[in-house]
């Protein structure tokens, strides 16, 4: 799915400094933000305060703001903007959670991470390995945080086909990034295999 021509327009609007069209992006992007911040933070077992939401919130738009729009200078709209976005605020997220000595992911993130990246490039790799109703749900569910209820009303999808449709997809992603690893794995090896001598 690639960017909506609203977006890139918005995007290069707030480039050129508009400050309407910045507001704007806020208003359409903070729904999303919203939900990355309290299912990343579910995914490793904490309970934040309105206020530590609030503060994770900010902390992904000044992301956004810094070194001169940077990662908006970067989103060429080769995927939508909310996949995009969702990517950024969780690597913002993970990264402000951590710094807190007594947190630590839990098992469940473990189980509930699609997986074990967070390059846009890489997840877009990804999820041209699932069929549109997989990438679907797993872009609703794991990168947007979406509710089994909520995927089902935007989707049309059974609620209860959800949670095996994404197991499949999870397994799909699992079993690419191991391909992924053994193929990289092989070709250090050949580099490091000593050269017969003549």
């Amino acid at each position: 799915m690639t960017a909506a021509p609203y977006d890139l327009e918005l995007i290069q609007r707030c480039l050129s400094r508009d400050r309407q069209a910045w507001e704007s992006l806020v208003d359409r992007s903070l729904r999303i933000v919203v939900q990355v911040v309290r299912h990343t933070a579910r995914t490793r077992g904490i309970s934040i305060a309105a206020s530590d939401q609030d503060d994770l919130v900010a902390e992904v738009f000044l992301e956004l703001c810094n070194n001169d729009f940077a990662c908006l200078k970067r989103f060429r709209g080769g995927s939508s903007f909310s996949t995009y976005l969702t990517v950024i605020a969780r690597r913002v997220i993970v990264r402000n959670l951590v710094k807190r000595p007594s947190l630590s992911p839990s098992q469940t993130e473990i189980v509930e991470r699609p997986a074990a990246t967070d390059s846009l490039a890489e997840l877009t790799e990804l999820l041209e390995h699932l069929n549109q109703t997989e990438a679907t749900l797993v872009r609703l569910h794991h990168l947007e945080g979406r509710s089994y209820q909520e995927i089902s009303r935007q989707t049309g999808v059974p609620e209860n086909s959800i949670g095996p449709t994404l197991s499949r997809a999870r397994e799909k992603m699992s079993a690419e990034i191991a391909k992924q690893e053994q193929a990289a794995n092989s070709a250090a090896a050949t580099k490091t295999l000593p050269r017969r001598v003549a």
